[in-house]
């Protein structure tokens, strides 16, 4: 069925982004040298560098690499990374946010508009689609690695603004403010995340046609792409056939 061939394809598409290494240190070098810039290189005082380092570490990217950025971050040649976001128009009446970290503004403006031209969709207006959209921490445990009652009052007691159970996983939501210290709070009774990240959440999911269900996975998967790119949010109810069937 279609839910199913659709159900596929995302968790392929999740399976290849997470087998490109060589992106994923990039990545998380970058975000370990605009964490250094911003707040130093004390891992204990500096919140931001303690979660890219903990980012770094969850990609398997090792000990040597993240202190060689740390102290490549200190110096003067060293360009400081730009946190940006693109709002775009998908198909079907989709929104998107892209996160983006880059050196070079000019640049990532001109593979935005390479990628609409090439995938469709279109550039919105700031704040334009960023208001369907919640900024918020967003943690999974794998179900056999937690106890669901004691991670729930863990959870909630540390500040949690919401608790999910999904099909593999328990999924925590918090304010930003929140985040490193539910994270903490679960983690310090065993329940070690599988996934910790500040994601933009939709508030609203919109329904989509296979036509445009995969014009929209072409656009994301190209936006994915794109060396300065973290991270492409959409709204989009990727699960109704799959739920249905």
């Amino acid at each position: 069925m279609a839910g199913h061939s659709k159900w596929a394809n995302i968790k392929h598409r999740k399976e290849r982004a997470d087998a490109k290494k060589g992106k994923v240190i990039s990545r998380a070098a970058k975000e370990i040298i605009s964490a250094v810039k911003m707040g130093g290189t004390d891992v204990r005082s500096n919140s931001r560098l303690r979660l890219a380092v903990e980012k770094a570490k969850a990609a398997n990217v090792s000990n040597e690499v993240i202190d060689r950025n740390i102290k490549k971050a200190n110096s003067e040649e060293q360009a400081d990374y730009v946190e940006m976001s693109y709002e775009l128009y998908g198909h079907g009446g989709v929104g998107l946010i892209v996160d983006i970290m880059t050196d070079n503004k000019n640049r990532i403006s001109s593979d935005i508009r390479i990628a609409t031209n090439k995938k469709g969709g279109s550039i919105a207006g700031p704040g334009s689609v960023a208001y369907n959209f919640d900024r918020r921490g967003v943690i999974h445990i794998i179900k056999n690695h937690a106890i669901e009652n004691e991670l729930f009052n863990a959870a909630i007691e540390a500040g949690a603004l919401d608790f999910k159970a999904a099909e593999d996983v328990f999924i925590i939501y918090t304010d930003p403010q929140e985040f490193i210290q539910v994270k903490e709070a679960v983690e310090k009774l065993g329940f070690k995340a599988d996934h910790a990240a500040l994601e933009m959440v939709p508030k609203v999911l919109v329904e989509c046609d296979d036509e445009n269900f995969d014009a929209n996975m072409g656009l994301i998967e190209w936006l994915e792409n794109l060396d300065d790119v973290d991270a492409v949010y959409h709204n989009m109810n990727t699960q109704t056939d799959e739920k249905a069937s």
